[in-house]
This record gives C-alpha cells, structure tokens and sequence, in this order.
C-alpha cells in the first residue's frame, strides 16, 4: 500500500517537474520572440512547416470532403433533402473534420520533423555551442518554430475545408446530380462567420499552439542519441494527437454555450 502510494506521489512529481519545465521553455520562447532582424528565421519556419504540409493537407481534404458527400447523399436522398448536403458537409468540415484532421496531419507531418531537427541539433551539440557564443537557443532554435506553426496550422486548416467542400461539390453536383444551385445557397444561408468559421479557426490556431509547443519541447529535451531522439519524435505524434483530440472535446463544450 505505502508501496503503491509512493509510486503515484512520484508520478505526480515528475508530471508537474516536465509541465513546469514545458510552459519554462514555451513562456521563455514566447516571450523572447525573434526580433525583425530574425524575421527571415520564421518565414523559412513557416516554409518548412506550412508550405511542405499543403500538399498532404489539400490531399486528405480533398477526399475527406468527397466521402462525406457521398455518404451524406446515400442518408439524405431517403428523406428527400439532398439540398442540404453542401451546408451539411460545410458545418462539419468548417467546424470538426477541417481543425481536427489537419492538426493531426501536422502533428504527424510538421511536429515529428520539428521534434527530430532539434534533438539532432542537441546530439551534435549545435545548442551548446549556441550558448557559449552568446547566442540564445530559446529565441533562434525554438522562437521561431513556435510562432510559424502558430501561423501555419490556422491557414492548413482553412484550405483543407475550402478543398473539401469543392472535392463535396464534385460529387455532390457533377457526379450525384444535386442541383447546384440548392447546393450553394443552402451553404451560404446556413454557414455563419462568427457561428462557425470563427470558431473552427480558434480551434486550429489552439491546435497549432499545442501541436509546435509539444514538438519543440520534445526535441530539446530529448536524449541526445539516436534511440533518444526516436522516442522523442515518436512521443510528440502520440502526445500531440491525444491532446488534439482532448482538446477539440473541450474547446467544443465550451463553444457550445456561446
């Protein structure tokens, strides 16, 4: 018994040792944001973790979007109301699929290539050598990392709903026969701003946050070995995904009641 509860009073110590040494290293790299000289650090960021993420976000979007066309059809043509397909996939892409899948694509894509690029760092020593030049690794290394997925993961979210509702538009109304015009007036009328898109894109930019904080936090605490740095990256797949998903719950509870 003492045994069991020993083991559960140092669990709960380690837990809160690497939360507090997470929001260190996140508040320090926040607050210790890339300056305008550094700005080329972040857009190259941005770059690798936005721009190489697109083409397997428009992808998946793409599909996404087709599959729930076509189911919502095959459910919706029973009752007669194939006209409210496109607010139908509209409201789930915007609001759930959209936010959702592409955090989970980035965490996969971006947030495994974040994680094993600044344990390698770590292992060759590069982050040691920063800091006895002077140089600080919070702001060069891990800044600007921070802030371009805080950037990208709003922006992959939106394309991956405005491709699925057009991958939804091919097969709702060029193959499936739904006449366009109940298509799209039905998705503008019912599709609101602050209602919906506001909130898929708070969502994404929580996503985003979480998803590059995890990588970051991963990489410069990982192992500085190669088994190390596998576990690392391994861990924020696993841990970035989990947290999308809790989080979504969460945010969705809250949104609710607005």
């Amino acid at each position: 018994m003492l045994a069991s509860l020993r083991n559960l009073g140092q669990y709960g110590i380690d837990l809160l040792t690497v939360l507090g040494r997470a929001g260190s290293i996140w508040w320090l790299a926040i607050w210790r944001r890339p300056r305008l000289a550094n700005a080329p650090l972040v857009i190259r960021q941005i770059y690798q973790l936005g721009v190489l993420s697109v083409v397997i976000t428009v992808l998946s979007g793409f599909s996404i979007g087709a599959v729930l066309a076509l189911q919502g059809y095959n459910q919706l043509v029973k009752y007669g109301s194939e006209s409210a397909l496109g607010l139908g996939v509209a409201l789930v892409l915007v609001m759930e699929i959209g936010p959702v899948v592409s955090g989970l694509l980035f965490a996969g894509r971006a947030g495994s290539a974040v994680t094993a690029e600044i344990g390698l760092m770590k292992a060759t020593e590069q982050l040691s050598s920063m800091e006895m030049i002077g140089v600080d690794p919070l702001q060069r290394i891990v800044a600007p990392r921070l802030w371009a997925g805080f950037i990208s993961m709003p922006i992959l979210a939106l394309m991956f709903s405005v491709v699925g509702i057009w991958g939804s538009s091919l097969v709702g109304v060029n193959w499936l026969g739904v006449y366009e015009g109940a298509f799209w007036s039905a998705m503008q009328e019912g599709v609101d701003f602050r209602s919906h898109v506001l909130k898929g894109i708070i969502k994404s930019v929580v996503f985003g946050l979480v998803v590059t904080w995890i990588a970051v936090y991963q990489g410069y605490e990982a192992t500085p070995t190669s088994e190390g740095i596998a576990t690392a990256t391994t861990r924020t797949v696993v841990y970035s995904s989990v947290a999308v998903l809790v989080l979504d719950f969460f945010l969705t509870l809250v949104m609710f009641n607005f």
